[in-house]
């Protein structure tokens, strides 16, 4: 018997709230179908002429014929415990969940590893608890894309990587996603001395006869905090490795743009960072395709400023002289710096200080800035402000929890400001917000 889906919410001047439809009422179905969770809604609304069957708490049974535009919404409201996360089965070896320090809000040590937030948020699946009707449905459905963490095409190093004897079955999934046309994007966690090398070229062999229903794939080189007491024992990827990585990487790469001019295969900007190489301009990435991972951030910021310079006209100076402190981590220091330097030749009278903040929170090795603290920009910046001021800071958005003005150990940039006696500022990964901020 299928659970029933029972309204918790009606968004306000919503179809629904029109005809009276109320938080305890039971959606039973759309168009005949039944509708179990928000995958089910999603798509079946997506009509301009719907039957809906609603049941009252008393039992009373409405059907309600609506005519609406193809993509509006009926108006039913999703908390995120309404959605109720499938949690991964996984023990994998680079796992950066099982890497967090104790002490922090409980959402941040669950595991996801959901076919439905990979739809709805951009979120990496394994597939590995992934039930034949829940395969049925995405293919039904046209869920897609579907991101998916590959890792490797072997079965055996799978299994071994992910701690799960269900892991080796990644390939059947990958034939039946390709052969119902649901578009993929992968993604490939590199573990020296388990995934790397000679075991990464013949993965990305294996993966090239996918595309393009496999729009794209990612290699991102695993994070190592300093809380890993008791897990496996990894490494950091050298400066050499990094170059050879990269070397493989590239040659996948000039294939794929060669036979269908796409790129296909990229590497994360830390892996760049790490070989010490230039980043890439933007014509390397052809759209972004894995912006979202992370995966061409830097070379797409470059861009954006860049077509915002242009469309200074003419360059004038500020109004009054201003310097504005940027906060980032460590990886990508030196790259802000040189464009804090194009921005301020192009502005009279904008100073800009470039604050890099090392991670004693996760541990030296985590570099970006999405994992900055409060207590760490707190306790570097406040003695760098004394010597060197600045009007206000702008601290990069991805360290900010998505929607709120909280970071990871829930400082928020109120008490932030205060704490530093200065006013902080989110601000998007994108030189025409960066731009926009230091000109207001």
């Amino acid at each position: 018997m299928l659970k029933k889906f029972i309204i918790q919410a009606v968004q306000e001047d919503s179809i629904f709230s029109e005809m009276d439809v109320t938080p305890g009422d039971c959606l039973l179905s759309i168009n005949g179908m039944p509708v179990t969770d928000i995958l089910d809604y999603r798509y079946l609304i997506a009509d301009d002429c719907l039957e809906v069957e609603i049941e009252k708490p008393d039992g009373e049974i409405w059907e309600l014929d609506i005519e609406k535009e193809y993509e509006e919404d009926l108006g039913v409201v999703f908390p995120e415990a309404m959605i109720g996360t499938k949690t991964c089965k996984n023990n994998c070896v680079f796992c950066f969940i099982d890497q967090l320090p104790q002490g922090m809000r409980e959402s941040l040590y669950v595991k996801d590893d959901d076919e439905r937030l990979s739809f709805l948020t951009g979120n990496y699946i394994t597939m590995t608890n992934l039930t034949p009707d829940e395969l049925n449905r995405i293919i039904r459905y046209r869920i897609m894309p579907m991101n998916l963490s590959i890792h490797t095409t072997n079965p055996e190093l799978r299994i071994k990587m992910l701690k799960n004897r269900f892991a080796g079955d990644v390939m059947t999934y990958l034939d039946t996603f390709y052969e119902n046309g649901i578009q993929m994007n992968g993604q490939i966690v590199l573990v020296p001395d388990y995934n790397d090398g000679p075991e990464l070229e013949k993965t990305l062999n294996d993966l090239k006869r996918f595309y393009p229903v496999l729009q794209s794939v990612s290699v991102v080189p695993v994070g190592l905090s300093n809380h890993r007491q008791g897990l496996a024992e990894l490494r950091l990827f050298t400066r050499d490795e990094a170059r050879q990585t990269l070397a493989l990487i590239d040659a996948v790469h000039a294939e794929m743009e060669a036979q269908h001019g796409d790129g296909f295969v990229y590497p994360s900007d830390e892996f760049y960072l790490l070989a010490q190489r230039p980043i890439p301009d933007s014509s390397y990435y052809y759209g972004f395709p894995q912006i979202e991972n992370g995966v061409g951030m830097m070379a797409d910021f470059k861009a954006s400023l860049t077509d915002a310079l242009a469309d200074l006209k003419p360059p004038k100076a500020l109004e009054q002289p201003k310097k504005i402190g940027l906060i980032t981590g460590t990886a990508a220091a030196d790259y802000l710096n040189d464009l804090a330097t194009t921005i301020t030749t192009a502005v009279p009278g904008l100073t800009l200080a470039v604050f890099p903040i090392t991670n004693h929170f996760f541990g030296e090795a985590i570099t970006v800035s999405g994992l900055l603290t409060g207590a760490d920009i707190h306790a570097q910046l406040k003695p760098q402000l004394a010597q060197n001021p600045c009007d206000f800071l702008l601290l990069p958005k991805n360290a900010l929890r998505s929607g709120t003005q909280t970071l990871l150990d829930d400082w928020t940039l109120e008490s932030l400001s205060a704490a530093l006696g200065v006013t902080i500022a989110g601000v998007p990964l994108d030189g025409q917000a960066l731009l926009k901020n230091c000109t207001a």
